[in-house]
């Protein structure tokens, strides 16, 4: 696993964050919408702001895709989102390492990819075991940032990482 010195790398998952899983009228859909189908009649792709892209560049990280969609993120998601290529967190076999119980299985492929640098993880799926296991094995200021995944990605949550990384630069 690979990283690059530009700066804080920002993990960005896709289901939750940028693919709200509400329904327009706010309430939580009864589908199976945390699928990665990448078909492009996907109807949840319509959910995506394509407005969301400009204002991840703009935080000036290392965006990096840490989904399940992987290599798919750059063909499917980038696009309607005006994002460039990105690298993608290759992930190991499911439950190959064991962990805390409760430890997300992103947890430590994403520690071992950041390889000590400033990073934030924005994703759904973050628990305190995961704020925990960060803390004890990673030396570098990190920010876990947990998203309504009802709602995706909003204004406070882009408000909240522009805080963090305007302290990080300090």
């Amino acid at each position: 696993m690979t990283s690059t010195s530009e700066g804080p790398v920002l993990f960005l998952d896709v289901d939750g964050p940028l693919i709200p899983f509400g329904s327009p009228a706010g309430q939580l859909e009864v589908a199976a919408a945390a699928s990665t189908t990448v078909d492009q009649g996907n109807p949840l792709l319509a959910r995506l702001d394509p407005g969301i892209g400009a204002r991840l560049v703009a935080l000036g990280c290392q965006l990096v895709w840490a989904t399940t969609w992987m290599e798919e993120a750059n063909e499917v998601i980038a696009p309607r989102l005006g994002l460039p290529r990105l690298p993608v967190v290759e992930w190991p076999d499911v439950g190959a390492e064991g962990g805390p119980r409760g430890l997300h299985w992103k947890t430590r492929p994403l520690v071992e990819w950041a390889h000590g640098q400033p990073f934030i993880w924005v994703d759904d799926e973050i628990s305190d075991m995961d704020h925990l296991w960060v803390d004890a094995s990673h030396p570098g200021p990190s920010l876990l940032h947990k998203v309504e995944p009802t709602k995706g990605l909003q204004d406070a949550d882009f408000y909240a990482l522009a805080e963090w990384l305007h302290a990080v630069a300090r």
